[in-house]
């Protein structure tokens, strides 16, 4: 058999070899500010983007190579503040949350720019220093929210659908968990 599981837990819905539920959430990339007093007031993306030109050519910001993330930057004039992270990492000791739960922490950064639901996992998780997650919005030439399904096996329609009733009945504990785990939505 191909396919031996009978779910694929986070796939995208409009893409792959496997049957895509009904999403049962969207996210987006956020950035994670470390709170410090040149940005202390910023509460949004719109603050973040107003700070004084000084101020934001003089932090560096966290990004995984190769992701929606440096499009958003380049078309915000940001780049030369980027410090890139491997997106694809074989050694087993990294992790995706480590940008924030390391670097972002210990000040080696002042920014980080991630997939939402890290995001709001790993700012939640830091609390030795203020972060504050800022959701970024799609932008012409960079998409950055994502729908999020389950796949299951194309030709099993009875599965799928039983599969999809669960995922609506379940919907109002699904969102307080994502809400729980501080994913923007």
């Amino acid at each position: 058999q191909d396919f031996p599981c009978d779910i694929v837990m986070g796939w995208p819905p409009d893409s792959g070899p496997v049957s895509a539920t009904k999403p049962y959430y969207r996210s987006t990339y956020a950035l994670v500010l470390r709170k410090q007093p040149a940005t202390e007031k910023v509460a949004s993306i719109d603050d973040f983007l107003k700070l004084d030109p000084a101020v934001l050519k003089t932090l560096r910001i966290g990004v995984y190579d190769r992701s929606p993330a440096s499009a958003w930057m380049s078309r915000h004039g940001l780049v030369d503040q980027g410090v890139p992270y491997l997106m694809m990492n074989a050694d087993p000791g990294q992790y995706a949350g480590q940008i924030i739960d390391q670097d972002l922490a210990q000040g080696k950064i002042d920014a980080a720019i991630v997939w939402g639901p890290i995001a709001g996992y790993y700012a939640k998780r830091v609390t030795a220093v203020p972060l504050v997650v800022l959701p970024l919005k799609s932008e012409p030439g960079a998409k950055l929210d994502f729908a999020v399904a389950l796949g299951v096996r194309f030709g099993e329609r009875e599965w799928k659908q039983q599969v999809e009733a669960v995922l609506e009945a379940k919907r109002p504990q699904i969102q307080a968990i994502l809400r729980e785990f501080g994913v923007p939505l």
